[in-house]
């Protein structure tokens, strides 16, 4: 048993400094999983790869503000993966957060030293995305999970097949699905991204 999957344990039968225990086991793979999902983000997004790792282990080991739910982990992979699912949540969350109108509703934020250069939000294309994926979970929640574990944290086809459980040769064949099914159905919510 590898010593997450202990601390993992001792954080399910309530012990009051296991949770303290398991940050450093897992920061670095997180810090790995968070600054590859950060990679694909905006450059003035207001979170970093590390205030994104802290806040999804706050939801993971529910410590923060209202979040209580009792989390249980089967081990190192379901960790991990749950950790993917924090971080794609607080991604999400972000993105539509950003997109009302207290918060500027859809105005674009610019660097007044490069106000020539006009790039597209990718927050639209986030939201896209999990819109879709959520229509894809209720029909696969299996391959949906592969898709939150490569596009959310970054994981690679082995790395991702370890987490769930399958082979990589069946994670490979999943993703080619997922993403052709993913593709096709972003294409008919929006003609601009027909090829």
């Amino acid at each position: 048993m590898s010593e997450v999957t202990r601390v993992l344990r001792a954080i399910d039968r309530g012990e009051p400094r296991a949770a303290e225990e398991l940050l450093p086991l897992v920061y670095d793979e997180l810090r790995k999983l968070a600054a590859a999902r950060m990679a694909a983000e905006r450059t003035d997004h207001t979170l970093d790869a590390t205030a994104l790792v802290h806040e999804a282990y706050l939801r993971l080991v529910n410590l923060a503000p209202g979040h209580t739910s009792g989390a249980s982990w089967d081990g190192r992979a379901h960790f991990f993966a749950a950790a993917a699912e924090a971080m794609r949540r607080i991604l999400i969350d972000q993105a539509r957060h950003k997109g009302t109108a207290r918060q500027g509703g859809g105005r674009a934020r610019r660097d007044l030293d490069r106000v020539q250069i006009a790039a597209p939000e990718p927050d639209a294309d986030l939201l896209a995305v999990d819109e879709v994926l959520a229509r894809f979970e209720a029909i696969d929640p299996a391959k949906a999970a592969l898709v939150k574990l490569r596009y959310f944290a970054g994981m690679t086809i082995p790395q991702a097949a370890e987490a769930l459980g399958i082979s990589p040769t069946t994670a490979d064949r999943h993703w080619a699905y997922a993403r052709a099914w993913l593709h096709a159905e972003l294409k008919k919510g929006d003609p601009e991204r027909a090829d």
